[in-house]
C-alpha cells in the first residue's frame, strides 16, 4: 500500500508519502506549504481566507497524489483547527468544498502520536519529548517505555511571533515576553517534567535549530544532536542581527526566518525548566505516529502508566 498523510499545522501543511508493507513503512517523499494558518485567526476563529487556503492546499495535494496513482490520503489537524472557536464549521466547510475529511487531534492525542512516531527513530526508554509546532507545544514524559505524563501548551513558534514580535526578529524585551509566556503555561498546565538530562526534540523548530547548529559549528548535516551550550551560542549570535547572520538564516532556514528565533526561545525555556544538557532530534514525529497507529493500526510498545 502507498498512501499520503497530511499534517495540517498552524505554520506548515505537510504531505508525506509512505510505502507500507505489513507493519513496516518507508517514507518516499515530503512536500511542505508554509500556509501560516495561525496568522488567519481573527477574534478566535479561522477566517474565510484561512479556510480557502486549507481547501486549496489539500486539493493541490490530492491532485499530486492522483497524478501518482495514489488513492489514499489521510488528513489530520493539530492546533491549527483545535485552538480556534469555529473548528466544527471549518471541518464541515472543508468537507463540503473538497470532499476531504479532516481528523482534528486533541492536544494529548497529538503529543502521544508525536512521541510514538519519534520513538521509532530514537529508541530511548526514558526521557522527555518536546514537540514545538507553529501553534502548540507538546510535552511527553516517559520512563521505561511507559508514558507518565502528556501535556499540550498553546504556545508555538508562529503564535509567539504573532503575539509578541512587532518586527521580523524579536528584540530582547520581546524574547523575555516569550520566555515569560512559556513559563506561565508551564505553571498553568501544571507541567512537571522533572529532571531530564536529554530532551527528545520533535517537529520543524527542533530540526531547523539543529540544521542551523550544524551549519554554524561546521558539523555534518547528518548530526542529530545539539548541546544546550550550542543552543545558547546560537541564540546569542542571532540576538543582534546583521547582514552576515541574516544571510545564514536565508541559507539554512529561509522558510522559518521569522519563527526560528521565537521557536528556539520556547525550546530553551523548556530545557531550562527540566535541566536538560542535550537535545536529540528525531526525523520522525506525529505523521509517523498517526500512520503507525491510526492507519496501520499497529499497537505501540510504548504504553501508559
Amino acid at each position: 500500500m502507498i498512501c499520503g498523510v497530511v499534517d495540517l499545522g498552524s505554520n506548515t501543511v505537510r504531505l508525506s508519502i509512505y510505502r507500507c508493507e505489513g507493519r513496516a513503512y518507508q517514507r518516499l517523499m515530503n512536500r511542505k506549504v508554509m500556509a501560516g494558518l495561525a496568522s488567519y485567526v481573527e477574534d478566535g476563529s479561522l477566517s474565510r481566507q484561512g479556510v480557502e487556503i486549507v481547501c486549496r492546499t489539500l486539493l493541490n495535494y490530492r491532485s499530486l497524489l492522483d497524478n501518482l496513482n495514489i488513492r489514499d490520503m489521510y488528513v489530520f489537524a493539530t492546533a491549527s483547527l483545535r485552538n480556534v472557536d469555529n473548528t466544527k464549521e471549518v471541518v464541515k466547510a472543508v468537507k463540503k468544498e473538497t470532499g476531504i475529511q479532516v481528523d482534528v487531534l486533541s492536544g494529548r492525542e497529538e503529543g502521544l502520536l508525536a512521541f510514538r512516531g519519534a520513538m521509532q527513530d530514537l529508541h530511548r526508554s526514558s526521557g522527555l519529548m518536546v514537540d514545538i509546532g507553529g501553534g502548540s507545544t507538546e510535552l511527553v514524559e516517559f520512563e521505561n517505555k511507559m508514558v507518565s505524563s502528556a501535556k499540550s501548551m498553546p504556545v508555538g513558534s508562529l503564535t509567539m511571533f504573532n503575539r509578541f514580535v512587532e518586527g521580523l526578529f524579536p528584540t530582547e524585551k520581546e524574547r523575555e515576553a516569550i520566555r515569560g509566556e512559556v513559563s506561565r503555561q508551564f505553571e498553568k498546565e501544571k507541567c512537571d517534567p522533572g529532571s531530564a538530562s536529554t530532551v527528545c526534540g520533535v517537529g520543524g523548530t527542533a530540526r531547523a535549530a539543529c540544521n542551523l547548529a550544524n551549519f554554524v559549528f561546521d558539523r555534518p548535516e547528518t548530526c542529530k544532536t545539539m548541546t544546550m551550550g550550542e543552543l545558547h551560542k546560537l541564540m546569542k549570535r542571532f540576538q543582534d542581527m546583521d547582514r552576515k547572520e541574516l544571510n545564514i538564516l536565508l541559507k539554512v532556514v529561509p522558510d522559518r526566518i521569522h519563527t526560528i528565533l521565537p521557536g528556539m526561545e520556547i525550546l530553551d525555556t523548556i530545557c531550562r525548566e527540566c535541566g536538560a544538557q542535550k537535545i536529540m532530534i528525531s526525523t520522525y514525529g506525529v505523521r509517523e505516529g498517526y500512520l503507525h497507529e491510526k492507519i496501520l493500526r499497529v499497537e505501540s510498545e510504548y504504553g501508559e502508566k
